[in-house]
């Protein structure tokens, strides 16, 4: 029997979902609305499901009507792929009105409103999804794995550098997530998935989180002191953004302008900011040590303005060591094809015993965004689930855990010290 479903936010991130119901999950899902702030992009995802994917358009709800829509609707399940900061307040009525929700990540982006969905779901018996693609990357699952079955022993210590380069990183420096009201900052809209993906390959939670950078990079402040004397607020209609190689150019992708750039009359929302203008609270330098319940501890870095992007992981065990690298393809967020987003440029995984040869381990080769890890999601999620021996499902414990480690990070930012995560949040199990 089909499930019924309505989506609030369509923005960047929306089509990763609609169009996958309309063109591959037809026989288990309907699509029944849309919903958003703003009914020029609405109307954009009505022209999309027409245009890309020969689907009927669905009914259109602003935000102000979404308990209507709810009503009129009957969802089964609401997706939110709306702000992060909005997510609770979408997440928590549909729970309330009896619906299940599917949350893009982060599932939010504080303490408060974490604990405000923790018992939204134990109030209301619903369920809460949160989608973590990166659990569903081959090379991923092959890690979780390698781990389980003791290959290199207890794992006491890993070591985790994210790069972001000047094409993805600079983007959140464009939009709304410059703004950590917003966001969360970095530690918790994108490097949730990292922390959410060494939660899952260790099995463990975090206990202790010490966090430390800032804005090192981006910001007026910092291109004033490397000598740049030519600024500007958005890079439509400048000129001076025409020589700045970290503008984007709204106007000639039929993508960004249908989504944004028509769109701007509504919200007054520029999705094309200097990244080197003032208003940006958000840190692109960073640095976390994690102590995990398990005694295992983690370094992690992210840095969001490097000349390549991907990660390099090592995990330290009692017989040996794994090492995963792995490059991504460079994007701009609606910028191009959806498959692109996290598409893989090169991997390598390889073991070393403690006291044998390293060896590489073969990685299954899957087509899909994130390395693969984007259609296993989706069938997991529209489609008929199989059974999984990794859990890859996450809930919204899960959720809350993998946002907890970087709310700890921005407290203990703010703080100078470190942070113990149980007291946070209640997570009532």
């Amino acid at each position: 029997m089909k499930k019924k479903y309505v989506l609030v936010g369509t923005g960047g991130r929306a089509e990763f979902f609609y169009g996958s119901m309309v063109r591959d999950f037809q026989q288990t899902c309907e699509l029944m609305a849309f919903c958003d702030v703003n009914q020029t992009r609405m109307d954009y995802a009505n022209h999309l499901l027409e245009a890309s994917y020969g689907a009927a358009k669905v009914r259109t709800y602003l935000a102000s009507r979404f308990e209507e829509m709810i009503k009129e609707e009957q969802p089964d399940i609401v997706i939110v792929t709306s702000m992060d900061r909005t997510h609770h307040r979408y997440i928590i009525k549909a729970l309330e009105l009896g619906c299940d929700v599917i949350t893009e990540k982060p599932m939010t982006v504080d303490a408060e409103k974490t604990q405000a969905i923790i018992d939204a779901v134990e109030r209301t018996g619903q369920q809460v999804r949160v989608t973590f693609n990166y659990r569903y990357a081959p090379h991923n699952t092959k890690v979780r794995e390698l781990i389980r079955d003791q290959v290199i022993g207890r794992v006491n210590s890993v070591h985790f550098e994210w790069a972001l380069d000047t094409q993805h990183g600079a983007d959140y420096f464009r939009r709304w997530h410059r703004d950590k009201r917003n966001s969360g900052g970095l530690l918790v809209h994108k490097s949730t998935h990292h922390f959410d993906l060494v939660n899952f390959w260790l099995d463990t939670e975090p206990d202790i989180v010490y966090a430390t950078g800032g804005l090192r990079f981006y910001g007026k402040e910092n291109a004033e002191e490397r000598g740049v004397t030519k600024f500007y607020e958005r890079a439509y209609g400048s000129e001076v953004a025409k020589e700045d190689p970290f503008a984007i150019d709204m106007e000639s992708n039929p993508h960004l302008r249908g989504m944004y750039l028509d769109a701007e009359h509504e919200d007054g929302y520029h999705r094309d900011q200097s990244v080197f203008g003032d208003g940006i609270n958000i840190e692109d330098t960073l640095g976390v040590n994690v102590t995990y319940k398990n005694k295992a501890i983690l370094t992690y870095s992210l840095n969001a303005y490097l000349p390549w992007e991907g990660f390099q992981i090592a995990f330290n065990g009692t017989k040996g060591r794994i090492e995963l690298s792995v490059g991504e393809q460079s994007y701009i967020n609606s910028g191009g094809e959806k498959s692109d987003e996290g598409k893989l440029k090169q991997k390598s995984l390889r073991v070393i015993p403690m006291f044998g040869e390293p060896y590489e381990v073969e990685i299954e080769e899957k087509a899909g965004g994130h390395g693969g890890g984007d259609p296993e999601l989706l069938h997991d999620l529209f489609g008929d689930p199989k059974e999984d021996a990794f859990h890859r499902a996450a809930s919204h414990v899960d959720g809350a855990i993998s946002i907890l480690t970087g709310i700890a990070g921005n407290q203990s930012l703010a703080t100078g010290q470190a942070v113990k995560v149980d007291s946070l949040v209640d997570l009532k199990r």
